[in-house]
């Protein structure tokens, strides 16, 4: 059994690029589309946003970002039946991305300030490449720091609750 490198936490581990993330393709539609079959597709998917081109495919540029929270603070909250709803109208309009050499740093910085938990990586045309999430970004750590993190004793803070909807 080969040992995994020990690495240790610095700056430089930050600017590392996007790419050095377990990115996922996006899940991408057309404004068109309705809000309904995103959230199947979300569901279906277990992820947390889908993303909208021109024509619905990766080979147009972004148009704009459908998220849970969406789900919650523009169709529940304001009482709207999603299954007539075309993405189009709840959806976040010309997003904030970035590039897949963008460091992690950047998303990072995003993700605090503005309160981000999924952000569109384009391509130099401005496609959807990816999605980095704040999942993506816990699941490098973890994979860097498996002992550090993973061979925490199980009582450490708070009593966790054993269901997703807990977290």
């Amino acid at each position: 059994m080969r040992a995994q490198p020990r690495h240790s936490f610095d700056a430089t581990l930050l600017e590392e690029p996007l790419s050095a993330l377990p990115l996922r393709r996006p899940i991408v539609f057309a404004a068109r589309n309705s809000v309904t079959e995103a959230m199947r597709a979300m569901q279906d998917e277990h992820f947390g946003c889908v993303v909208m081109t021109e024509d619905g495919t990766t080979g147009s540029r972004l148009a704009g970002i459908f998220t849970e929270r969406d789900v919650l603070l523009r169709i529940v909250g304001r009482g709207r039946n999603p299954a007539m709803l075309p993405l189009g109208e709840v959806m976040t309009r010309a997003p904030d991305t970035l590039r897949e050499s963008s460091p992690i740093a950047s998303a990072l910085h995003l993700m605090s300030v503005e309160g981000f938990q999924h952000l569109p990586v384009v391509d130099r045309d401005g496609c959807p490449a990816y999605v980095v999430s704040v999942r993506d970004i816990v699941a490098f750590l973890v994979q860097l720091f498996p002992r550090e993190v993973l061979n925490r004793p199980p009582k450490d803070g708070p009593e966790s609750s054993r269901t997703r909807e807990g977290a």
